[in-house]
């Protein structure tokens, strides 16, 4: 696949991206810890209690285990103290020839604090050396306690609006870990039923306005096909007609939106390029739009998916780049395998697209400098439909502004093996 253009290299995030955003006005960077010149002592105080706060929960627990060890370790060095203590003052010491009783209590003196000298100095090497062991032990020990909750993390960054069907199922006795899991997975299942309530929704209310649609579409065309009908009233039969073909393209959309959000069933190889090869012969036999050149650039990438989806998103990447063009404007469709992932990317001249303006393009009714007001281009469901698309297939989509106006779009799907 060819190199993308400047601007294609902004990291792959779902939906689109822009440029990083800097600092909030006013906001200054924290200084160290430390009341320096200018901070008081409240705000010294400030920053250590909220340093607990800084420092991550593995961490927080090896230093427990730590002190807890620590702490066990010294009442346990200080009863030893006081019991051989104890026992070594009931020793008697004895002395070959001859020698005084005050010899030999200080004799006895000197053995015990040697004694005791001793057993202090290796116990606090033995603590310490413990001790370290303890810490390195405690943050393994800690790490497989937040083993569930990695887990959990996990999948909550996996999730998606298609994704809601992936449980944690977390196995184990029944603790406070177990629990979370399970009132998690509750919640998902309860975010799983709204969706597909919704989706349901949009799917059925665009079944049913289909109908009344294609009936004033027959309706006007019998009437304009009437020879005896006045100029002005073909004049608005025309009008009604297209805008009923804008409505009738609104409603395919959320049909096909409706469909893209559910779980996919149909999974096979699909090469991207023959799919675009396709979408560019039938859109090359298409009159209405502005007149705009072409450049196909496909090379094999293929991917695993649902191919009616898979070319539905090349065919609204390619109506959307020529419908928001200039005359005798360019379109570059280039396919082929990038970072590992299949991909299609399209490329448009065009008006000029603030990056600001990029995320809010895949929303649906977004349309660029208006929100959603009526357009004969479309109904401003692309994009939307293309990310929906793309999320279905566990892949990314991500936008830049093409420098001279224009958008460079490019969707990654996972390959076939």
């Amino acid at each position: 696949m060819p190199a993308p253009e400047a601007g294609d290299e902004a990291g792959p995030t779902s939906g689109g991206t822009g440029p990083e955003a800097p600092p909030a006005p006013g906001r200054q960077a924290v200084p160290g810890p430390g009341p320096g010149p200018g901070r008081t002592r409240g705000s010294f105080l400030a920053d250590l209690h909220a340093l607990p706060g800084r420092v991550s929960v593995r961490l927080r627990l090896t230093l427990l285990y730590g002190l807890l060890f620590f702490l066990a370790g010294g009442l346990l060095l200080v009863v030893t103290y006081l019991l051989v203590a104890d026992i070594l003052s009931n020793i008697d010491v004895g002395v070959y020839g001859l020698a005084t009783s005050e010899q030999l209590e200080r004799l006895r003196q000197q053995f015990i604090e040697q004694t005791m000298r001793q057993l202090i100095g290796r116990s606090l090497l033995a603590l310490a050396g413990v001790g370290i062991i303890a810490l390195v032990l405690g943050y393994f020990v800690a790490d497989r306690a937040l083993a569930p909750l990695q887990k959990m993390t996990t999948t909550a960054r996996q999730l998606s609006e298609s994704t809601l069907h992936e449980r944690i199922a977390l196995e184990g006795p029944e603790d406070e870990i177990k629990e979370l899991a399970d009132t998690f997975d509750a919640m998902l299942e309860r975010l799983g039923q709204a969706f597909d309530s919704q989706r349901r929704f949009v799917a059925n209310a665009s079944h049913e306005l289909r109908t009344p649609l294609a009936i004033n579409r027959t309706l006007l065309e019998v009437a304009l096909g009437d020879p005896e009908a006045s100029d002005d009233l073909k004049a608005v039969g025309r009008t009604l007609l297209a805008t009923n073909a804008r409505h009738e393209r609104l409603i395919e959309g959320l049909l096909l939106l409706a469909r893209s959000e559910r779980e996919l069933t149909t999974w096979s190889p699909v090469d991207l390029a023959e799919v675009a090869a396709r979408v560019l012969e039938t859109t090359g036999k298409r009159s209405d739009g502005p007149e705009v050149t072409v450049h196909p650039e496909l090379t094999a990438g293929r991917a695993m998916g649902d191919p009616v989806l898979l070319e539905h998103l090349v065919s609204n990447l390619v109506d959307n780049a020529i419908k928001h063009n200039v005359e005798d404007g360019e379109v570059f469709v280039r396919t082929g395998v990038l970072d590992g992932f299949a991909a299609c990317q399209v490329e448009n001249t065009g008006p000029v697209v603030p990056a600001y303006e990029v995320e809010r393009l895949f929303e649906p009714f977004r349309r660029l400098y208006t929100d959603r007001i009526e357009s004969a281009k479309g109904a401003g469901l692309g994009l939307s439909i293309v990310r929906s698309v793309v999320r279905a297939h566990r892949g990314t989509v991500y936008a830049t502004p093409r420098p001279g106006g224009g958008l460079v779009v490019t969707a990654r799907v996972p390959l076939a093996l």
